[in-house]
C-alpha cells in the first residue's frame, strides 16, 4: 500500500509538474504573442504615416504641377482657366482641382494677378474673385464666409460695388487695371484658381 500510495503521489506530482509546464508554456506563448501584437500595431502606425506622407507629397507634386503650367505669387499658385462659366459652376470647378476662386489680399498680390490673367487669358478680359455678398447686400464675404479686408473696387468713374442685389459676384478687370466691380453670378467670365502651397 505504501508503494501504491508513493506511485500515486509520484504520479501527481508528475502530473502537476507537467500542467505546471505547459502553463508557463503557454504564459510565454502569451507573451510572445502580445509582443508580436504590440509590434504588428507599431508596424501598422508606420505604414499608415507613410501613406499620410505619400499623399501630401503627391499633393505637393501635384500643386507644383498646377504652379509649372500658371504662376506663383506669394506663397500661391494661380491657375487660369479661359473658359467662361457662371460664378457658381467656375468656383466648382476650382474646388473640384482642390483650389478656390483667386481672391486678392493686398495690392501687390492683386497687381500680379491682373498681369498674370493680362497674359494668360487676355488684355481685355474679366475673371469672377472669390467674393460675393449673395447673404447681405454690401457686406463682401470669401468663400470661407470672412469679410473681405482688401477691396480694390472701381471708385473712380463708376463708384462700384453698384449693383445692389442684382449683382452679387465680383469680378477682376484687366480693361480697368485690375479693378473691381460687382456683377450678376450668372454672367459668364474666365476665371483664375488658387492654390495655397505650404
Amino acid at each position: 500500500m505504501n508503494a501504491r500510495r508513493i506511485c500515486l503521489m509520484f504520479w501527481l506530482l508528475l502530473l502537476a509538474h507537467c500542467t505546471l509546464q505547459q502553463n508557463s508554456t503557454k504564459k510565454r506563448n502569451g507573451k510572445k504573442d502580445s509582443a508580436n501584437n504590440i509590434a504588428i500595431e507599431e508596424m501598422k502606425k508606420q505604414i499608415n504615416y507613410i501613406i499620410e506622407e505619400l499623399n501630401l507629397l503627391k499633393e505637393q507634386q501635384a500643386l507644383q504641377t498646377v504652379c509649372l503650367r500658371g504662376t506663383k505669387i506669394l506663397g500661391k499658385c494661380f491657375l487660369a482657366d479661359p473658359v467662361k462659366k457662371a460664378f457658381h459652376a467656375a468656383s466648382d470647378d476650382c474646388i473640384a482641382k482642390g483650389g478656390s476662386l483667386s481672391t486678392p489680399l493686398t495690392g501687390d498680390e492683386n497687381d500680379q494677378l491682373y498681369s498674370y490673367v493680362r497674359q494668360s487669358i487676355g488684355p481685355e478680359e474679366q475673371i469672377w474673385l472669390g467674393i460675393n455678398d449673395m447673404v447681405t447686400d454690401g457686406q463682401w464675404v470669401d468663400q470661407s464666409g470672412s469679410s473681405v479686408r482688401f477691396k480694390n473696387w472701381e471708385t473712380e468713374i463708376t463708384l462700384q460695388p453698384d449693383g445692389g442685389r442684382s449683382q452679387n459676384c465680383a469680378i477682376l478687370s484687366t480693361t480697368a487695371n485690375g479693378k473691381w466691380f460687382d456683377e450678376s453670378c450668372r454672367v459668364e467670365k474666365a476665371s483664375v484658381c488658387e492654390f495655397n502651397i505650404i
